[in-house]
């Protein structure tokens, strides 16, 4: 009877509902999430355990979202040119431009191409974002209600926007709003803008006290860019690091054997091009060599929220072999070229994350799938290396590539990619570190550094920078470095630019003469500055004074600067002896203004606030702040900490600068410490959103608990994903 009564309900299709796709989804991410385990430590952060890589992707996906679901959106918005659907019009030629580059059939015809162990790990992270919305409905996600694998795709190497970022937005919007180019506003907020980039150090066995490789991981961006977790599988995976929101990978980071950190470097990887156009009927031709070629067109819609619902704003968009035209400049049409490689960058991203020695690593480079960063690495076997940023098209270097070169010239199109040998590479320096501060590569070894006459122009096109200067300063010389050691070098308090920029100050104070009112004004302000030692501190009187004249003078020469130089040749090329004492008494004038007095000490100004989870954040001076040593890295400090006052503020607030911050030991176990700037949630009712916040304004870096053994007394919670 019973069998009898099974067969009828199969004979009988309404008696057996079919099982929908959104049942079946929600069944695979429940199985999926059974091959996951979680472990928050008692610092809130994510260490996922998954049975395969693709089970980790999920499970730390998933941790993201638990920890900061907005950031992780608006990421895939930004990077997806979908943020206007999200705040409005203002943002419509954003995403006009990341739209030039990045479209949806496109990134779904590279996900088709994807080998199967990617495709693999873009499903998983997909149904991990899914299966968070799913179990949190009270989430509303602003605008992409449903992950699809490919859009991964879209971001794909490790910095949002990166070199799509280039593109000029007011420009951009000249040529396609078809308007007149908004003059860019005059800043006149104190200090002059944080300079991007990061440090990253290492240091060989030979200088160390346990003759182990160590490595500095410090990128410098805009707080809370970055979660920190920890990645691992029963396939090898075992990466622990800073993972830029939203992403699969750690960025910067370490695994068992390797540890890898990248910084920004002034590699000339994007091209522009000045093309001659000319229109014809109903359609625009561009000269390339003796041809006249038809200019590819293409119809872009960015949708747009508005008060009363959607709208849609629709553009024709113009494209030459070299790339896509961004703007206008002397009536000639410019477009440019620049990496774009999403499937290649993805893979390159994730395999360096299990690359166990130097040569897997070195591997995963010659893909070239990594712009404008380059690296520091250092691993168990104690080696060291610089790898330079490692997609750099060969070029003829008759050209100046700094600015827009004939497009018409077929002399001017791309030729094939430098090898890593072809760029400026270092494996183990006779002086036993290497680095990098965003500045060019002939010092990161000091004297056994690569040789600028060596390699083309366009391989760099930086300048050695009063950060560089403070690295070298701190690593050499120097053969007993510990994890601690190489701790307090990045937070060394010397400010070299000033070391460099006061002494004319004071000379020019000196040749003064007595019936000039200044010398009076400014005698005990001279009299602190000379007794200074250029270092930082909450207590520092001196650097107050330092950083509100540096800004000063800085804002009173800039009109007359070159471009690219540093603060400290603002004083001994550009600015008289009276237009330093005149900045002093204007930066003595603006400290009493808002602080009663000039003798105000460097952390009642500089402080560090999080208040909400806000991306955009908001600061108030009646609410608690804590008070912050390290200036801008714009002063040649290694520990940056970009701030300035805000509408309604007389204190200054730093939002970027450092982020994330770890030194890590290689030996036959790995040991680290690190910080995350203010903690790791974003959700301001836990805990863990702003419990590092004393220890990062004093670097005070915590233990890593990367074993299973270091987490046992320090776990907050294991669970499943959903669970």
């Amino acid at each position: 009877m019973k069998r009898f009564a099974i067969i009828l309900a199969v004979a009988v299709g309404s008696t057996v509902p079919a099982v929908s796709s959104a049942q079946q989804d929600v069944a695979r991410w429940q199985q999926e999430a059974q091959s996951v385990t979680i472990v928050r430590d008692d610092w809130g952060i994510a260490h996922v355990h998954g049975k395969t890589d693709a089970d980790a992707v999920f499970g730390m996906i998933y941790a993201q979202a638990e920890d900061d679901f907005n950031r992780v959106e608006t990421n895939y918005l930004n990077s997806m040119g979908r943020l206007a659907e999200a705040e409005g019009e203002s943002a419509v030629y954003q995403d006009l431009r990341q739209k030039l580059f990045i479209d949806p059939d496109s990134m779904k015809t590279y996900y088709a191409a994807s080998p199967v162990w990617l495709k693999k790990l873009m499903n998983a992270w997909a149904d991990g974002l899914n299966y968070y919305m799913y179990k949190h409905p009270d989430v509303k996600p602003r605008a992409i209600k449903h992950y699809e694998p490919w859009m991964a795709l879209s971001f794909s190497e490790g910095s949002i926007g990166g070199d799509i970022e280039r593109v000029n937005l007011k420009q951009l919007q000249a040529f396609y709003g078809n308007g007149p180019v908004a003059a860019e506003p005059v800043s006149s907020v104190l200090p002059p803008p944080e300079p991007g980039g990061s440090n990253g150090m290492a240091v060989a066995p030979s200088n160390t006290a346990d003759h182990h490789a160590l490595l500095l991981i410090n990128p410098h961006t805009s707080f809370f860019f970055r979660s920190e977790l920890q990645m691992s599988s029963d396939e090898g995976l075992d990466a622990y690091g800073a993972v830029t929101w939203g992403q699969f990978f750690v960025y910067q980071g370490f695994n068992t054997r390797v540890g890898w950190m990248h910084t920004s470097s002034a590699v000339n990887a994007v091209s522009e091009f000045l093309e001659t156009v000319e229109k014809k009927g109903d359609r625009f031709y561009y000269k390339f060599g003796n041809e006249e070629r038809p200019m590819i067109t293409r119809t872009i819609a960015v949708p747009y929220k508005t008060a009363t619902g959607m709208a849609s704003k629709s553009f024709t968009s113009y494209y030459t072999v070299h790339g896509p035209i961004i703007r206008k400049t002397d009536g000639r049409w410019v477009s440019i070229e620049l990496m774009n490689r999403p499937m290649i960058a993805l893979i390159q991203s994730y395999t360096r994350t299990k690359a166990l020695n130097y040569k897997q690593y070195r591997a995963t480079m010659e893909l070239h799938g990594n712009s404008s960063n380059n690296t520091i690495y250092a691993d168990a076997d104690g080696n060291i290396a610089y790898f330079h940023a490692n997609y750099i098209p060969r070029r003829d270097t008759s050209f100046d590539w700094t600015h827009p070169v004939d497009g018409s010239n077929p002399k001017t199109l791309w030729g094939p990619l430098l090898s890593v040998d072809q760029t400026p590479p270092l494996l183990n320096p006779k002086n036993g570190w290497l680095y990098n501060s965003n500045n060019w590569p002939w010092s990161a070894a000091g004297a056994y550094s690569p040789k600028q006459k060596d390699f083309p122009s366009y391989v760099d096109v930086g300048v050695e920078s009063a950060r560089g200067l403070h690295a070298i300063r701190v690593l050499s010389d120097k053969k007993d470095f510990t994890i601690q050691s190489l701790r307090a070098a990045a937070y060394d308090s010397y400010l070299p630019a000033f070391a460099e920029m006061i002494p004319p100050l004071l000379t020019a104070w000196d040749g003064a003469p007595a019936s000039n009112p200044l010398k009076a004004k400014l005698a005990d302000q001279i009299a602190v500055l000379r007794k200074w030692d250029y270092r930082w501190g909450v207590n520092s009187v001196p650097t107050s004074l330092a950083v509100f004249w540096g800004s000063e003078l800085m804002h009173l020469v800039s009109p007359h600067a070159t471009a690219g130089m540093s603060p400290e040749k603002y004083t001994q090329n550009e600015a008289t002896p009276e237009q330093q004492l005149e900045a002093l008494a204007a930066a003595s004038d603006r400290l009493t203004a808002d602080f009663g007095t000039w003798k105000t000490p460097w952390g009642d100004i500089n402080r560090y606030q999080r208040v909400n989870g806000d991306i955009v954040q908001h600061f108030d001076d009646a609410k608690p702040s804590i008070p912050v040593g390290f200036t801008s890295s714009l002063w040649g400090s290694l520990a940056s900490f970009g701030a300035h006052a805000y509408p309604g503020t007389k204190k200054w607030y730093g939002t970027n600068g450092n982020s994330f911050v770890a030194v890590v030991e290689f030996g036959d176990s790995v040991r680290a410490i690190a910080i995350t700037a203010g903690g790791e949630s974003g959700h301001p009712g836990s805990p863990h959103f702003n419990d590092e916040a004393e220890r990062y304004s004093t670097g005070n870096l915590r233990t890593v608990y990367f074993y299973p053994s270091q987490l046992k007394g320090h776990t907050e919670r294991e669970y499943h994903p959903g669970s």
